[in-house]
């Protein structure tokens, strides 16, 4: 049987008070700290590689005509390589999310919610 809608008579939502105390706790700065860990080198990482592309496609227009195989380009396959980067960083988060934040993520809620 599915909880009863956070708010509702049988599940009161949390006070600010226990909010703060969730906030302050050292379970929510393990999360924050994974969370941190794992998304500022993938915004970095991926930043670096976006610009990367983008400024080769500006200032070294030979090198990104280099042919690899038949009509396919450098600056082609390094186009294509940023929606496969993109994919990438969304699998290893939501492995990561599955692993790591999640289960601190389901404890704190469970605390907060009065189930724990």
């Amino acid at each position: 049987m599915p909880s009863p809608p956070q708010g509702s008579p049988d599940r009161p939502s949390p006070t600010p008070e226990q909010f703060q105390a969730v906030q302050q706790s050292e379970d929510f700065g393990r999360l924050r700290a994974s969370f941190r860990s794992f998304a500022i080198p993938m915004t970095v990482a991926f930043l670096v590689w976006y610009f990367a592309y983008v400024l080769l496609s500006t200032y070294a227009e030979g090198l990104m005509s280099t042919p690899v195989l038949g009509n396919l380009n450098l600056g082609l396959l390094m186009g294509i390589s940023q929606f496969l980067m993109t994919f990438l960083i969304t699998w290893l988060y939501i492995r990561h999310a599955n692993r790591a934040l999640d289960p601190i993520a389901e404890k704190l809620r469970d605390e907060l919610e009065g189930e724990a």
